[in-house]
């Protein structure tokens, strides 16, 4: 089991819940050491000071901030503690807001799990994960952890709450200066888009199967397994992905609606983009609104001939 990382309270109004976080993620990244090329020895580095040379241990190790280059301003475990911070030892529930308000790339890094603390906190936590899961609401959090203050996201998630980071408003670029010289599409290369999402389509993410397999790491162990056992490594299945610059791009959008049907099980002719029905309402509105002109410009013409008849 994960260490807790945090301990404190959730706060929201008058309501408290004392609960501890711990990571909800864990990482099958694959490490690797320094080695001298030559030898196959290790490369180790040391923390050393600069002051008298002395190789220092982690609790010999404090912190500082660097007001100017000669000019250290220690900071301690218990000056942070004590700093005069309402989130500090507490989550502040600031808001709640619908899901789909959250823009994704507001998640920033750190997702935690919201563990309750004893038997006093399972009422009002259970309270708060029934709440949010009814009224599909979020909730937007403020809290100090690793020594700066951050905005999360509180959710529930399975019979628990997640505390997802978010970013900051200014830590996020604008996505203007980013934005692709201005292109004209047609009608037919849409509705080709279109076709290809709607074949490609799945109810909900569990439905990937093998697609959520991380098989970049299965191969690089595949790799160090034959490094180590004095072989090649076995031979890798599938095809690769196309490179090559798109050229056509409506044969493109039609291939790859033939391969997604064939690769769900799907038979037929050829795959064809169609132009794909106009809503009934629009084409309503516009037949309304002939009708009326075609009234509108017929009327002089009947003025104009009981003219000609007097």
């Amino acid at each position: 089991m994960p260490r807790p990382m945090w301990s404190g309270a959730i706060s929201f109004g008058l309501v408290t819940v004392p609960i501890t976080l711990e990571p909800a993620t864990e990482s099958h990244d694959v490490h690797f050491r320094q080695i001298h090329l030559e030898d196959g020895g290790r490369i180790r580095y040391q923390k050393r000071c600069e002051i008298d040379g002395e190789v220092l241990t982690e609790d010999q190790i404090g912190k500082a901030y660097e007001v100017s280059k000669d000019n250290l301003v220690p900071i301690t475990d218990e000056d942070l503690a004590a700093m005069p911070l309402p989130t500090a030892k507490a989550i502040e529930i600031v808001a709640f807001v619908d899901a789909d308000s959250i823009d994704p790339v507001s998640y920033g890094a750190g997702d935690y799990y919201a563990r309750p603390s004893g038997a006093v906190a399972a009422k009002p936590y259970t309270l708060l994960r029934q709440a949010l899961d009814r009224t599909e609401k979020v909730a937007v959090a403020k809290y100090a952890l690793r020594g700066r203050e951050r905005l999360g996201l509180m959710r529930p998630l399975g019979e628990a709450l997640v505390i997802q980071g978010l970013h900051w408003g200014d830590e996020i670029r604008s996505s203007g200066e980013l934005a692709p010289p201005e292109t004209e599409l047609t009608e037919q290369e849409i509705q080709g888009a279109l076709a290809l999402l709607a074949t490609m389509s799945i109810e909900r993410m569990a439905d990937l199967g093998d697609w959520l397999t991380d098989h970049y790491t299965e191969a690089l162990y595949e790799v160090i397994a034959a490094k180590a056992e004095h072989r090649q490594p076995k031979p890798v299945e599938g095809e690769e992905a196309p490179t090559a610059p798109v050229v056509d791009l409506m044969a493109a959008l039609e291939a790859s609606v033939a391969k997604a049907r064939e690769s769900r099980g799907e038979t037929g002719g050829p795959a064809t983009v169609h132009e794909m029905p106009k809503p009934k309402k629009k084409a309503a509105a516009k037949k309304t609104a002939a009708k009326k002109t075609t009234t509108e410009k017929k009327a002089p013409a009947k003025k104009t001939a009981r003219k000609r008849a007097s």
